[in-house]
């Protein structure tokens, strides 16, 4: 049974989850590529991200209003200078003495410098109020996917690879945090711009205006077919980027694997196959929106020119003067610049607005379904399986009208094939899956009316494959109690039999076991798991085959471990090594998804049939 898969579901009980059946994926577990969803709606879900900040976006805007105000006063204040000068230029001509009013002129380089420092220190604060709201509005999106994933069901996880749901709860997310505080405050500063410069244009003269106003349809018209192209190949680019974090995480969580089979040079091309794809992905997008820019550019300089021309001769006919002019020239590289920021912008909007469907894709998944029954009080460890059906997919019937009842304190042993429905079984017990038909109960209830994490608090696992993570031995054991003090971890340790090889340790319980807990042996991991399952106390236990990894040495202290953990309580073991399982009180033969048999193992020897093959196979192997 793999226990690597299901890491990322739920974790409330001790030991470590099951695995579910692996999904329909293409190769090392790539998805394909699903159409992207429609851009309005995606980016009018993300905008309500922002209500809750309204107050913070009103203050934005009245800042970003002062210091565009503060910055298109400028040329109109520039232009009182230009006209003074202007005067004293044609005093001079008319061969009069210009009076030059030094203070004057001054007083006006002081007026622009301060309207200068006022906008720019109020731009200051607007990149920090936004930022405020960007990372914040990111917080929540982060913790909702985090959520989210908490209450999704192992279905969910078998069709979606874990790299795939890296990609998007980390790359996506993390996407959106470096773009959303750009783009919103040049959209918010570049729109009170746009207002306030063409009101100061109208002021100085509307048939320049009329001339600058002449270019805008240009820009749009070229930017509305760039933008539809790019939000393809930038959805594109997102889905690559899962397929490519897939990949590398299932390569290096297989490398030794990967050596071992000498599958170096045909992963290398798998992944160079998957990066081409990206890269390909991502320069086009890139290339797509990069070059509205210089088209804009380029609208931008001939509508310059054009008012140039114009304003020129308006100037010769005497109907404009020469500051107004030099402030309305300036006007137009102010109006021009947002529409450009605007326009290029889209880059990182559409980057975003790619990684928002992939996580609303996410948020948007259907969720597990619970119970209504709050705390719910299990007297015993009695499970009943009422004429249970159940398939992974809607054309294949796994198991059909199975009905089992398993007494309070009674050992069951699950035997048969592989792919016979032996983990099967016990997910359904743990509802990490939902039945099609019947009822599953443990000490009278219906797990179905309870919430699922009531239901996994009452089990606990031993797993032939042990999961420990990146801490101290003594952290990885409270992990079946947060509550327990250290004297109860030490005291589940010794019952366990993991005392000792701990105290002998350099650092004793505060060792810390690396990623993978490669600094201690496989038996010692078992040992702490043990440990771990006998301090959460379950009433009922799921075994599997937790000794199968080990030496004979090791094997005698694991089965001293897990005979003090199993005492008194109901225990559901999936048997590997039929010799193990001698004692039980029942065992369950099954073959696709049906028990076939069922009784003592000197019951079903004696009858001769499925289980007395398998054990004589297994026993002729073993000589």
């Amino acid at each position: 049974m793999s226990e690597k898969n299901m890491k990322t579901t739920n974790k409330s009980f001790a030991g470590t989850p099951m695995s579910g059946r692996s999904g329909k994926h293409g190769p090392m577990g790539m998805l394909s590529v699903e159409k992207p969803k429609a851009f309005k709606s995606t980016l009018k879900r993300l905008i309500r991200y922002f209500q809750a900040y309204r107050l913070y976006l009103l203050v934005i805007g009245v800042v970003a209003g002062a210091s565009t105000l503060f910055s298109v006063l400028a040329p109109k204040v520039m232009s009182i200078g230009v006209n003074s000068i202007e005067t004293m230029v044609e005093q001079r001509m008319q061969g009069l003495e210009p009076a030059m009013d030094y203070p004057f002129i001054f007083k006006v380089l002081g007026g622009l410098m301060s309207l200068y420092l006022v906008s720019s220190a109020l731009q200051v604060w607007e990149y920090y109020l936004m930022a405020n709201v960007s990372q914040n509005i990111v917080r929540q999106m982060r913790s909702e996917v985090q959520q989210k994933l908490t209450r999704l069901p192992l279905a969910y996880f078998d069709r979606v690879t874990h790299g795939e749901v890296l990609s998007r709860a980390v790359g996506d997310v993390g996407n959106i945090a470096s773009s959303l505080q750009e783009s919103v405050v040049q959209v918010v500063t570049g729109t009170v711009t746009l207002v306030g410069v063409f009101l100061m244009m109208v002021l100085i003269s509307k048939s320049l205006t009329l001339v600058v106003l002449l270019s805008i349809p240009m820009y749009f018209f070229i930017a509305k077919p760039i933008i539809f192209r790019a939000q393809k190949l930038f959805n594109k680019r997102q889905k690559s980027n899962g397929e490519l974090n897939s990949i590398i995480e299932e390569m290096y969580a297989a490398l030794r694997t990967v050596k071992a089979y000498g599958k170096e040079e045909a992963t290398k091309a798998q992944f160079q196959e998957i990066n081409e794809a990206y890269c390909d992905a991502g320069w086009k997008a890139q290339f797509i929106t990069g070059i509205i820019m210089p088209l804009t550019t380029f609208i931008s300089n001939l509508s310059y020119v054009l008012v140039c021309i114009a304003s020129g001769l308006l100037f010769a006919a005497g109907k404009i003067t020469l500051g107004d002019v030099a402030a309305f020239l300036m006007y137009v590289k102010l109006f021009s610049g947002p529409v450009n920021q605007m326009t290029s912008i889209s880059n990182a909007i559409q980057s975003s607005i790619a990684s928002a469907e992939r996580i609303f894709e996410i948020l948007d998944a259907e969720e597990e379904q619970e119970g209504d029954l709050q705390d719910p009080v299990f007297e015993d460890g009695e499970v009943v399986f009422d004429h249970i059906d159940f398939s992974y997919s809607e054309d294949q019937s796994l198991i059909e009208d199975l009905h089992l009842h398993v007494k309070d304190g009674e050992m069951v042993a699950i035997v048969g094939p592989t792919g016979a429905g032996k983990t099967t079984l016990v997910n359904l017990l743990m509802r990490f899956y939902d039945l099609k038909n019947g009822v599953i109960r443990i000490g009278g209830i219906d797990t179905a009316m309870c919430r699922r994490s009531d239901v996994r608090a009452q089990f606990g696992m031993v797993l032939q494959d042990t999961w420990l993570f990146n801490g101290t031995i003594m952290e990885n054991i409270r992990y079946g109690n947060a509550l327990a003090t250290d004297d109860a971890c030490i005291e589940a340790a010794k019952k366990a039999q993991a005392h000792h090889f701990i105290t002998t340790l350099p650092d004793s319980y505060d060792t810390v076991l690396n990623e993978e807990a490669t600094n201690i042996s496989q038996g010692e991991k078992q040992l702490i798991t043990i440990a771990r399952t006998l301090l959460h106390n379950p009433k009922i236990l799921i075994l599997d085959e937790a000794t199968s990894n080990v030496d004979t040495l090791t094997e005698q202290r694991i089965q001293d471990g897990m005979a003090a953990i199993m005492k008194d309580r109901t225990c559901f073991i999936i048997a590997h090594r039929l010799s193990t399982i001698k004692n039980a009180h029942n065992i369950l033969v099954m073959d696709k998804g049906q028990i076939v048999e069922t009784g003592t193992h000197d019951v079903l020897m004696k009858q001769k049939g499925a289980y007395a093959r398998l054990y004589q196979a297994q026993f002729a192997n073993v000589l």
